[in-house]
């Protein structure tokens, strides 16, 4: 009985899928996704000002803090709430300066818990199904809105938002809504491309802060 039923939810599902993958609004979504591909992956790097919250839907609580993120490829360097965090494509260094302590760290390129500072403007390209959900005004501009939903139900969120840019096809804000009421959401205030950019920014300099206590969790 128990492989019945499964057979059966099998194909009501790649039923919905494949409705789903042909519908007007996955081939519009798929449209604009490609041109954000296209347009992030021209430059060499992106310095981004942004706002980074935690909104709680269940206790109606928003707790928001500015940050800003330089990427160049698979490498960043984001800061906020005065912690700093250095990757250079393999190793990630949390640098918590009100602590005097910097983690180090590799990270499970797999575990998507929370937004990744390194993939925020390719987010959509692997492990997604996506669908136009419309356009609105944001800041004065104009946006395509893309839902995302992940192929993995058993994710702790279950849908992302991507705001794009109509003029330059920029992520403006991206909002991952999670099952527990927790929402994350990074709101991009200004982005630069092709800013200079050194391989020693993606390094946290343990000779620069002798001071810092350093915990390997490798």
């Amino acid at each position: 009985m128990r492989n019945i039923f499964a057979t059966v939810s099998l194909m009501i599902f790649l039923a919905g899928s494949t409705v789903f993958a042909q519908s007007p609004e996955v081939l519009k979504a798929k449209e604009v996704l490609d041109k954000v591909s296209e347009v992030t992956q021209s430059y060499n790097s992106i310095k981004a000002d942004f706002t980074f919250s935690l909104e709680n839907t269940q206790a109606d609580i928003t707790d928001s803090h500015d940050g800003t993120i330089f990427i160049s490829g698979d490498k960043y360097k984001a800061t906020v709430m005065n912690v700093t965090s250095y990757f250079d494509g393999v190793t990630l260094w949390t640098h918590l300066k009100e602590v005097g302590e910097v983690n180090i760290s590799t990270p499970d390129p797999m575990d998507e818990t929370t937004l990744s500072p390194s993939n925020i403007f390719n987010i959509h390209e692997n492990g997604f199904r996506y669908i136009f959900a419309g356009e609105e005004m944001l800041k004065g501009k104009k946006v395509n809105i893309i839902d995302l939903f992940p192929e993995d139900r058993d994710k702790p969120f279950s849908r992302i938002k991507l705001y794009v840019n109509k003029s330059n096809n920029h992520i403006s804000k991206i909002m991952q809504l999670g099952k527990d009421g927790n929402n994350y959401i990074i709101d991009i205030k200004e982005m630069k491309t092709n800013v200079p950019v050194e391989p020693s920014m993606f390094k946290f300099n343990e000779e620069a802060h002798p001071d810092v206590d350093v915990i390997d969790m490798r």
